[in-house]
């Protein structure tokens, strides 16, 4: 068994899209980046590759390579997991936690967990996702930013 862990954090921009584990939420503002931003998904992503000590999401794919612009995570998500499989992983399971004061999440974690479990290729009830808020506290709390934790188990195929 290996563990990661990842971390990702996103400025929130007005007329961005909130796109938040492949599920659009609607807001009137999203995570700004070079990608589409999912800040979930890159914690996820970190957490995987540094699980089977493959580096991290900046390596593989990096914001100064122009066919990333744009990039939808969720494709970026599904070839990392094909890359710990080819390394002999599989996914146990994985644990989300995001933190913003706003979009309220609660109605959309279902459809979150379903599709990061489509993604890595493991059943539902090895996803978990949380979020919370820091009550007014630091940039998320002032609603500049999302940022999102990640902590992974992968096995042995």
């Amino acid at each position: 068994m290996r563990i990661g862990h990842g971390y990702d954090v996103h400025k929130v921009k007005k007329g961005r899209k909130c796109i938040l584990c492949g599920v659009e939420i609607p807001h009137e503002s999203g995570p700004d980046g070079h990608s589409d931003a999912d800040v979930p998904v890159h914690a996820l992503m970190d957490a995987l590759l540094g699980a089977a000590a493959l580096g991290d999401i900046g390596k593989h794919f990096p914001p100064s390579d122009t066919k990333y612009k744009n990039a939808d995570s969720m494709k970026l998500l599904r070839k990392v997991n094909l890359l710990i499989n080819k390394h002999g992983y599989v996914v146990g399971n994985i644990d989300i936690t995001i933190v913003l004061e706003e979009p309220k999440l609660a109605d959309y974690i279902i459809k979150m967990r379903d599709s990061v479990a489509n993604a890595v290729c493991t059943g539902i009830e090895n996803v978990s996702i949380k979020a919370t808020t820091e009550e007014g506290l630091g940039f998320t709390g002032e609603k500049a930013g999302i940022s999102s934790t990640a902590v992974v188990l992968l096995n042995r195929e």
